[in-house]
């Protein structure tokens, strides 16, 4: 067939087409007012860009919307509604019935007693107390947790937190110097992390409250210097949930940006694809809590610099000895205040700062993003009001004692402790690379070890491991299982027995690596598979029910 002819059929074709199209629109609207024609034509515009957006939007964020409400309205069916509740029952007396074997030898104390009872009497039932539940902690049998254990710095820190117990660095006027100790100890710290005679901070009860004050200042900061309304946060997949809950919190959206599946750390390309008009805060960790990797500091901080974004550090878990690595001869790439893009920092003086609980820091390289952690309030009749973190009063004997602590350790007793703890985590890590049927996630910076397994459910080695009163803690996405080297590790012969124990339960797992879960593993196991997370929070919410059991 000719080209030209071919040519005009297919045009004559197109022009058919379009007048037939113009015809059929005519003929719809013809008889419409020209405002009815505007609201029909502006409201299809509007609809088709809404349903453009919802379709186009993040996939992951699409099919978790469609899981929810699908399975939203499953549950709503009688059946499928009882056999829910059924189960959830059985995972709430599973919790429940573990509260109670595990304080079984006790009686519960429901209502005041008639007389105050004794002082003897007192410390008798709190050592009591303190007693219950079957772990060894005291000789390194648990993951993380406790951190530093001492007799003699014990009985240091609970008198020092005695004489403090009854101050408030709210009443600065009075207590000026707990407010003195707070302010050495936010000092000392930032130098530790090299920040600049601008940078500063504050103490807070812990590593979730750091991480929260860090994402509301960032949120004021972005709403009140930038314009932003609507802000938007940018993490790793692996960051601590703490960021969840501030993004919940505070009406933060957060972006979760996946690990590279080789080293587990953030895949730094999509993070830069995340970065929009919105985006507040970028965030790495150092290391992160679940693998014990860490991400790319000095990437993420050139990308803040490239558009102009802060970049908040979490060294929560490992600060402590990532400060102290170099000069205990274990070289790191930098991560701190060194970095020009990095704004802000989290470390808990509470791990491996071997502070008491509830003490952790949060620090800025500049006093406008402080500015905007504060709380203020200018108009009630009590005066003016104002607080640095989420409490008012505060506990001063927290702030003495982790301030003692500082003054204890010093520079040469945190980088033995450094050097101690890694030495042991080298041990650790060379023995796990070098047996059959497991692997280690990445290449861990501090002193987390993350345990898997393609031959074998590896929940199964931590159930194993458990019966021999080893606590380690659990993983998911991929399943897997971790422990978190801590002082306690390295007493004389503690990674050697763990080591061994772990050796001889892999051997008789390999022998029959197709065995299914039982028992509370098998829950574990069930949880991390379920597509209903809706589900795996109410199991979580039984969980959190049980902490606070007393009998009926």
């Amino acid at each position: 067939m000719p080209i030209i002819p071919t040519i005009k059929l297919k045009m004559d074709l197109v022009n058919n087409g379009i007048l037939l199209s113009k015809n059929s629109v005519n003929n719809l609207f013809g008889q419409c007012e020209p405002w009815q024609v505007a609201s029909i034509t502006a409201s299809s515009i509007l609809t088709s860009y809404w349903l453009w957006n919802f379709l186009c939007q993040d996939e992951s964020k699409f099919l978790l919307l469609f899981k929810k409400f699908t399975f939203t309205q499953i549950k709503k069916i009688p059946k499928f509604k009882k056999q829910v509740e059924e189960e959830t029952k059985k995972i709430s007396d599973l919790f429940e019935n573990e509260v109670i074997e595990n304080t079984k030898s006790e009686k519960y104390i429901v209502e005041l007693p008639s007389q105050g009872i004794p002082r003897d009497e007192l410390i008798k039932t709190v050592n009591r107390y303190l007693n219950l539940g079957k772990y060894n902690w005291k000789e390194g049998f648990i993951s993380g947790a406790i951190y530093y254990y001492d007799e003699e710095l014990i009985k240091l820190l609970t008198e020092v937190y005695g004489y403090a117990s009854y101050t408030n660095p709210l009443h600065s006027d009075i207590f000026p110097g707990i407010c003195k100790m707070e302010a050495e100890v936010v000092r000392l710290v930032v130098n530790l992390f090299h920040g600049d005679s601008n940078a500063c901070g504050t103490m807070t009860s812990g590593g979730t409250e750091s991480i929260i004050m860090a994402c509301k200042a960032y949120r004021d900061y972005g709403k009140n210097e930038c314009g932003i309304k609507k802000g938007e946060i940018i993490v790793p997949r692996s960051v601590h949930p703490a960021f969840d809950k501030a993004a919940c919190y505070f009406g933060i959206k957060i972006i979760h940006i996946d690990l590279n599946p080789d080293t587990y750390t953030v895949n730094l390309k999509k993070m830069e694809n995340a970065i929009n008009k919105n985006t507040l805060l970028l965030v790495g960790s150092f290391p992160n809590f679940p693998y014990g990797t860490s991400d790319d500091i000095e990437a993420i901080s050139a990308l803040g610099l490239k558009y102009n974004i802060p970049v908040h550090v979490d060294c929560c878990l490992g600060g402590f000895i990532a400060a102290f690595m170099p000069q205990a001869g274990f070289p790191l790439p930098p991560f701190d205040f060194i970095l020009p893009g990095v704004t802000s920092i989290s470390a808990d003086t509470h791990k491996y700062g071997y502070a008491p609980k509830g003490s952790s820091v949060i620090l800025y390289s500049d006093k406008k993003y402080r500015h905007n952690q504060y709380y203020v309030c200018t108009e009630w009749p009590g005066g003016h009001y104002g607080s640095p973190t989420i409490s008012g009063s505060r506990s001063g004997g927290i702030i003495a004692a982790c301030w003692a602590t500082l003054m204890y350790f010093g520079m040469n007793g945190y980088i033995t402790s450094t050097k101690e703890i890694m030495n042991t985590k080298i041990f650790i890590e060379e023995q796990l690379r070098s047996m059959e049927g497991i692997f280690i996630f990445g290449k861990p910076t501090t002193s987390v070890i993350a345990i898997g397994s393609n031959d074998f459910n590896i929940y199964r080695l931590s159930d194993a491991l458990n019966a021999r009163g080893w606590n380690l803690n659990t993983l998911q996405f991929p399943i897997g299982i971790h422990i978190c080297i801590t002082h306690l590790h390295t007493k004389p012969g503690v990674a050697s027995l763990f080591i061994e124990d772990l050796r001889q339960e892999l051997i008789e797992i390999l022998k029959t690596p197709n065995v299914q879960l039982t028992g509370k593993m098998a829950m574990y196991g069930m949880s991390a598979t379920l597509p209903d997370r809706t589900i795996v929070g109410d199991i979580t919410r039984y969980f959190i029910d049980a902490m606070y059991y007393t009998p009926k």
